[in-house]
């Protein structure tokens, strides 16, 4: 799909929707002077502290900081992603989401035809594991997987009836509706001859964040040494293996809260499993666990637990699943690896020992940093010099992938300990750094240098009062005159103030958006929090012209003292007389 969405759409989007119809639908809050209050949705307490503001569209919480626009909040709440947040919202205002084209844009495609044809396909197959004369064998072999009509239901289970044309006849004569059943996958197009891809097989949709069907696995009745017992749709324009988790929407509508999500081999596995009242599994679909698959989990739970068999097939891909976890596993996120006795699966284990005996065995899942240590340690005899050395070497590869940050400094640390070396030296070592532990360099941001820390700095102060009431920038007049202060900071305080000028209207969310995923979006939501000494519309205004006339103040002055500096680098004859006069009254003041 190409092209972006227009920032300038998102601020008037931000600007036409309420924040507060936006929680309140799903978290009830109560008026409570101007703004909202209820018990934080993102942590558990027992009074209100959750915070919403009518006036700067912006949501607070006093006891775990969780902060954000109505953007945000769908992000972090029904744990959406950016693009799919703005086009709830927009829907939800009854307006399309715009794109825009650059020279090196494709122009957006319409797959909408897909996901109708997809949608009615899946209607097509439960109506038939209703109707169909042949139905009864596809609900014995439900039955006999121990599955309810509930779970049948909520994962939208059906059958493809034998045949080879069921689904084609189904959706009609239409080209184009047939033209996006071939697109879709659903049909197989040899030239001169059409046929469904799916048949006499019980259907299972997969579908998409958004709970639109993208597209089947399909499971035979009876299976046979010539046909694959599973069946998946091949990727489409709307459906790619790497991308997609089978379950994570139905873990997501069923759960509010999802504190883990169990990554399992196959679909089948996930509905079992819910069968027993474990409703946070999801499955990779035919791939192994990629990254991308791995920050749709960790956006969504803090914690992920592969599970495979206990076997040498099952081994290997929980190694090739901690490779592809390497470069998105830091603090914060936890992955753990779960191995089943041999021969078994989580559907058999589930029946065998009930949900309390699998959480049990979940519980005792072995952590990220164990696994990869204990492999390594394994290929390596850890306790000669030559075999910590070739520890350190096999080491290296995959400690290049961690981020850096604390996870990765406590492994170098155990690695350190187990190769029996000092940690600084072997950072130097795994990541070719002279001494300690330097960060690579980053690509720096497009936009100016964050704000300076201090609390009470005049910039932060000045940037404070912008965010409490965007509509002072109006009064900041000439931003530019500020960068001569020299404050840290000020450089981003002048960008904010212009933005605010060419754009007046923008309330508090829609300013913070502006700076989405880039490193000063937190500090600006702290600094944008209710401040009750800054409550009055009056006194807010006072102190930020106090604040910019100190800044005038420091500027002038640095300026002066330069302008002094260069005269006295000249001899006097060199002087032009405004020089000379300036420099005779410096004169006269010192004196």
């Amino acid at each position: 799909m190409g092209g972006k969405i227009p920032q300038g759409f998102i601020d008037d989007l931000l600007g036409r929707i309420d924040i507060v119809d936006v929680i309140d639908t799903r978290v009830p809050l109560k008026k409570k002077g101007k703004d909202f209050m209820a018990c934080c949705p993102f942590h558990t307490e027992k009074s209100p502290s959750f915070s919403v503001s009518q006036d700067k569209q912006f949501y607070y919480c006093f006891g775990c900081g969780a902060s954000g626009s109505a953007l945000g909040f769908l992000m972090d709440y029904e744990h959406m992603g950016f693009v799919e947040a703005i086009e709830s919202l927009a829907a939800t205002a009854g307006i399309d989401v715009p794109r825009e084209e650059g020279d090196n844009d494709t122009p957006r495609q319409n797959y909408q035809p897909l996901y109708d044809v997809l949608d009615a396909s899946s209607k097509f197959y439960r109506d038939q594991l209703r109707s169909h004369p042949q139905a009864q064998r596809a609900i014995d072999y439900l039955k006999n997987r121990g599955l309810s009509g509930d779970i049948v239901t909520a994962f939208g289970i059906g059958l493809a009836p034998p045949g080879w044309d069921n689904l084609i006849k189904h959706i009609g004569d239409d080209a184009a509706k047939q033209d996006s059943l071939t697109a879709s996958g659903m049909v197989i197009d040899k030239g001169d001859k059409r046929y469904d891809r799916f048949r006499d097989r019980i259907m299972i949709p997969i579908l998409d964040r958004r709970g639109r069907c993208i597209a089947f696995g399909g499971r035979v009745l009876e299976p046979d040494e010539k046909g694959a017992k599973y069946l998946n749709s091949p990727e489409t324009p709307i459906f790619h293996k790497g991308r997609e988790l089978y379950g994570l929407y139905q873990a997501r509508k069923a759960l509010r809260d999802i504190p883990r999500l169990l990554v399992v081999e196959g679909y089948m596995d996930v509905i079992a499993l819910a069968q027993y009242g474990i409703r946070y599994a999801v499955a990779t679909l035919g791939t192994a666990t990629t990254a991308e698959h791995l920050e749709q989990v960790f956006r969504t739970a803090p914690e992920v637990v592969f599970c495979f068999d206990g076997d040498r097939a099952g081994r290997a891909a929980a190694w090739r699943a901690l490779e592809n976890a390497l470069p998105v596993i830091r603090e914060g996120r936890e992955a753990k690896f779960l191995f089943l006795p041999e021969g078994e699966d989580p559907d058999t284990y589930v029946r065998q020992h009930g949900r309390e005996g699998l959480e049990k065995k979940i519980a005792e899942a072995k952590p990220f940093s164990r696994f990869l240590l204990e492999n390594l340690s394994a290929q390596a005899d850890i306790h000669s010099i030559d075999g910590r050395a070739k520890l350190v070497e096999l080491a290296r590869p995959l400690f290049a992938k961690l981020s850096a940050g604390v996870y990765r400094d406590m492994l170098v640390t155990e690695l350190a300990r187990i190769a029996d070396m000092d940690a600084d030296r072997l950072t130097s070592h795994l990541f070719n750094q002279r001494t300690g532990v330097v960060e690579p360099p980053t690509r720096r941001p497009q936009r100016q240098a964050a704000v300076a820390r201090p609390g009470n700095s005049l910039v932060t102060r000045a940037i404070r009062c912008l965010l409490q009431q965007p509509a002072l920038g109006s009064v900041g007049g000439d931003a530019k005159r500020l960068l001569a202060a020299g404050e840290p900071g000020v450089a981003f305080l002048v960008e904010l103030l212009e933005l605010l000028q060419a754009k007046p209207h923008l309330n508090t969310a829609a300013v913070i958006e502006h700076w989405r995923d880039q490193p000063i979006a937190q500090r600006l939501q702290a600094l944008a929090a209710p401040d009750i000494a800054l409550a009055d519309a009056g006194a807010l205004e006072t102190e930020f012209l106090h604040t910019l006339a100190r800044l005038d103040e420091q500027a002038a002055r640095r300026q002066k003292m330069a302008h002094i500096e260069n005269v006295k680098s000249k001899r006097f004859d060199e002087l032009t007389e405004d020089e000379k006069k300036a420099f005779r009254n410096q004169i006269v003041n010192d004196s």
